[in-house]
């Protein structure tokens, strides 16, 4: 059996870790769902619409803009939330990649 030399960039491992972690709740995931209904959305929009706490909102608005699955734009005193599709692309085509290779 041949041994795969392993090498692993740490800062992209991290990077990959926060995104698939971000989508990995069903929160983040229906929050992320809401935001995807509309073009731009606010924060006070997504957690009364949602029924939400304001502070579990932010919170998981937070990881999902740390981990780049959402842009922000402030107005005003109103921040604007929307979906980066193509940072939601590019992690739906690696997992599908991943899998695919775990197939071979």
């Amino acid at each position: 059996m041949r041994r795969a030399k392993v090498t692993i960039n740490n800062e992209k491992l991290r990077t990959s870790s926060d995104i698939l972690r971000a989508l990995a709740h069903p929160l983040r995931m229906k929050i992320l769902a809401f935001i995807d209904q509309h073009e731009t959305i606010n924060v006070n929009k997504i957690y009364n619409t949602l029924k939400l706490e304001q502070s579990i909102t932010s919170q998981h608005l937070r990881v999902l803009r740390l981990a780049g699955l959402v842009d922000t734009e402030r107005e005003g005193k109103f921040i604007h939330y929307r979906v980066d599709y193509k940072k939601i692309a590019n992690t739906l085509k690696a997992i599908e990649n991943f899998h695919n290779n775990d197939e071979d």
